[in-house]
């Protein structure tokens, strides 16, 4: 096994760690009644929840994939479909779609942070090369 490849093995704990913790609260038995400010506060959790998985499958994939990005989006999209299909085994609970729909908002707020700081980053390497270029003997002479 090369370098790599362990790197990606051992990145990819945290987002199957964070998948134990989701599923662990999808398997707690349903109330019948929440107010509002429970239900906002359980749709900010798939939101953000689903956020850091598709982060964290992108720093792991990263090291051995030139399309991390595809791959995390599509693992936290199978997941949420499957923690969806488990919850309407447990108690008091019931998978939607909707649901679905309210992880994927999350998975999109990851991927425009991801594009976002790779934008960033072309840029600043794009005029890191051009200012040592400018700096070189061979860009002043004649």
């Amino acid at each position: 096994m090369n370098r790599r490849t362990r790197v990606a093995l051992l990145r990819s704990l945290a987002p199957l760690a964070l998948m134990a913790v989701i599923f662990y609260f999808s398997a707690q038995p349903g109330i019948d009644h929440h107010g509002w400010f429970v239900v906002l506060l359980r749709k900010l959790g798939h939101v953000t929840g689903y956020a850091l998985l598709t982060l964290g499958w992108w720093w792991a994939l990263r090291v051995i994939s030139r399309r991390p990005l595809p791959w995390a989006l599509g693992i936290s999209l199978a997941y949420a479909c499957t923690d969806e299909f488990h919850q309407t085994f447990v108690h008091g609970r019931d998978g939607t779609p909707r649901d679905i729909a309210i992880d994927a908002i999350g998975m999109a707020i990851a991927a425009l942070i991801i594009n976002l700081r790779s934008k960033t980053s072309d840029s600043r390497t794009k005029s890191d090369a051009e200012g040592v270029a400018a700096r070189s003997s061979l860009a002043r002479s004649p």
